[in-house]
Parts: structure tokens; sequence; C-alpha cells
């Protein structure tokens, strides 16, 4: 299903049809594609821009149907459509711990980056691991920002295959965002195993992960997946006593962790520190 840009005189020479798919009432975009591509007849609609640029956002791409399994019901989508998206924050604070836990534990929302001759080992691996579909896929453009007086700067690597005449090696995200098949097969599902077998696999096509999904890996694994140099150098200039957290520690399960921790202890200490007995024996806290 090929996309292309199109002015408004174009679309009045060939007669299209205009979906504007930000309407309450319209169904998910790719619902829409699906009821598209099951059709053998070559269709063409025109979207306006804003609608096309928005178009997984009703849907949370295929996320709120696991929230909401009915909610691309044409009666739900005519009476509350226009309550949806949900906001993230509200869901967040809504959660109880068992939801959390399942999250955790049956949930996956990630995103690779990975060399665009990778491709069809990558959908492969993911497959093998998550079993999650849709996939999102889109084309990425790795820069060389090198040139005759400057050195590649960047926490993506310089890419190493440039295509022909070019400054960039196109790479491919893969998304999968949702519960694996094998948690709605009631099948064991070890999340923790899977994700690191993804990402090393990743790291070891010269891929990265996306810094905002769940990550596994060890600083080791992190720091030789990103290029830090230019990141650690100005670290050094402006942060020399490490008073804040190591991208690792930012995004990184075993970082956020381990700083968490570290963070408490100096406040637990200095809490107990200020504790002291009232008359009656118990114990009163003066910490602010």
């Amino acid at each position: 299903m090929p996309a292309n840009f199109a002015t408004e005189e174009e679309r009045v020479k060939e007669q299209g049809a205009v979906n504007v798919l930000s309407r309450w009432y319209k169904p998910w975009f790719y619902k829409h594609v699906e009821t598209m591509l099951a059709d053998e007849h070559v269709k063409v609609e025109f979207i306006p821009l804003r609608d096309y640029y928005h178009r997984h956002t009703k849907s949370i791409f295929w996320e709120l149907e696991e929230i909401i399994p009915f909610g691309n019901h044409p009666v739900f989508r005519w009476l509350l459509g226009w309550a949806v998206p949900p906001k993230v924050s509200f869901l967040k604070l809504t959660q109880t711990e068992k939801i959390i836990e399942l999250y955790e534990t049956q949930h996956v929302i990630q995103d690779m980056l990975v060399p665009a001759s990778e491709t069809a080992a990558a959908l492969d691996v993911f497959d093998t691991h998550y079993e999650i579909y849709p996939l999102w896929l889109c084309p990425f453009a790795l820069m060389d920002r090198s040139d005759a007086v400057a050195e590649h700067a960047g926490f993506l690597r310089k890419p190493e295959h440039k295509l022909k005449g070019r400054k960039f090696e196109i790479f491919v995200d893969l998304g999968a965002y949702g519960v694996p098949r094998a948690c709605k097969r009631k099948e064991p599902f070890n999340i923790v195993a899977v994700s690191r077998a993804v990402e090393s696999w990743v790291a070891s096509v010269r891929g990265y992960q996306m810094l905002y999904a769940t990550s596994y890996q060890t600083r080791g694994e992190f720091e030789a997946m990103f290029d830090h140099s230019a990141y650690f150098r100005l670290k050094r200039e402006l942060d020399p006593n490490g008073a804040l957290p190591v991208i690792f520690d930012k995004v990184c399960k075993a970082g956020a962790s381990a700083w968490t921790s570290a963070e408490a202890k100096p406040a637990l200490s200095k809490t107990k520190a200020k504790t002291t007995t009232s008359g009656r024996g118990r114990a009163r806290s003066k910490s602010s």
C-alpha cells in the first residue's frame, strides 16, 4: 500500500475520495488497511497530510486493541470514538500492581534499527522471539557527519556501508508493540531471556536499540552498541564528579536499578539520623 504526496489539483483531476482519518467514527487505520488489502481491486484515496501523519495516533498504533478489545466496533466508534486515545499518563495513574506486573512480564514495546540488508533476517528474529503482528517498519538514513575538517560525531556510529555517492547508509526500524503470541496461548514466556536474545542479535549486525524501549543490556554491551566518545568528552567537561547519571543509568534496567539504589541509601541514612524518640518511646521523624 504505497503512499505519495499529492496536490489538491491532482485529487480533483482523479476525482479521488478524501478519507479524513481523524474523525471520531472512522475505523482504526491499520484495520482500514487490512480491509483494503483484502480487496483485490486497486483503490485510491486521498488523506489530508495532518491525518496521515497521525494515522496511528487514534489506536496507539495497534496497542489500543489490547486495552479496549471492542474499540474498533462501529457502535463504540460512533458513541465513544471521540474519547480515544486515552492519555497514557491517565492509564499509568490507574494501573493496579497486577497490571503493572503483566506489562513488565507479558508486554513488549521494542524498536530496533538494523541495516537494510538484514531486514529479512530481522523479521525472522522478531517472529521467532516475539510473534507480534502487525510490525512497524520504517526506513532510516544513518548519516555520516564527518567532513574534511571534522570527524563523525553522534550517538550512532559512523555508517560502514554508505550508498554509492551518498553520505548515508539505509537502516530499517522494526517495531514490535503488544502481547506476544506465546502469552496469548498461555505458554511460558521469559521476557528477559527473549529480550536479551534479540538485543544480542541486533548488536551482532551493527544495529541499535531505541533508547525509549526496555533494555536489558549490560553497561559494556550498551556502550559497545552506541558511540559514547563525544558524550563522554562532554560529560567530563560538564559533570566531572559524576553527579548526574549516565545514559545507561537512564534507559537500561540494570543501570536504573543500580542508580536508584545508590540514591536511596544516602536519603535513608539521612532520615535515620534525624529520627528521635518521643516521650512515649515512639519514633518521630524530623526529616522534611
